[in-house]
């Protein structure tokens, strides 16, 4: 029993568990912070434009309510009286949501590759175009095969 209890400790604090550990919690935040920029942010504007239409109000009743009722102003209304709806506004704002996120993750994630990779350096060396032999690149003369390079080659 001690055995599985070493081998569980190892596992749970190995730097990959801890990461994705770290990864869920900071997903999570993320996610909420995009659905209230979606909610709160976006999607009034998009409503404005759009004539004061609200995408998570927005269904189409496919079976009447039990009582044959027809006429409600949300999807839960009509869930209630027990009617069957075709949620699509939820659809669309879900969809709108899961843009933004994909598109806020891209500009995450290649910012950060941005930051990796190396920054480009000026080369510091040249091929002689007489041997093709690598000399510096201030040279004004090879010193492998002695030809005299231009100005132009040695900038």
């Amino acid at each position: 029993m001690s055995k599985m209890l070493k081998e569980f400790k190892e596992f749970a604090v190995k730097g990959n568990a801890v990461d994705l550990a770290v990864g869920v919690i900071i997903g999570a935040a993320f996610g909420s912070i995009i659905n209230s920029l979606v909610k709160d942010v976006i999607m009034p504007p998009i409503s404005l434009l759009a004539g004061g239409l609200d995408f998570s109000n927005k269904f189409v009743i496919l079976r009447a309510a039990k009582d044959g009722s027809t006429a409600f102003n949300t999807p839960a209304d009509a869930a209630k009286a027990g009617a069957i709806t075709w949620n699509y506004g939820n659809f669309i704002t879900l969809l709108i949501n899961f843009v933004i996120v994909a598109g806020a993750v891209f500009l995450l994630v290649r910012a950060i590759n941005q930051l990796r990779r190396p920054a480009e350096k000026e080369p510091d060396t040249k091929d002689c175009p007489a041997c093709a032999m690598k000399i510096p690149v201030k040279a004004t003369r090879c010193p492998h095969c002695t030809s005299e390079l231009s100005q132009a080659a040695a900038r």
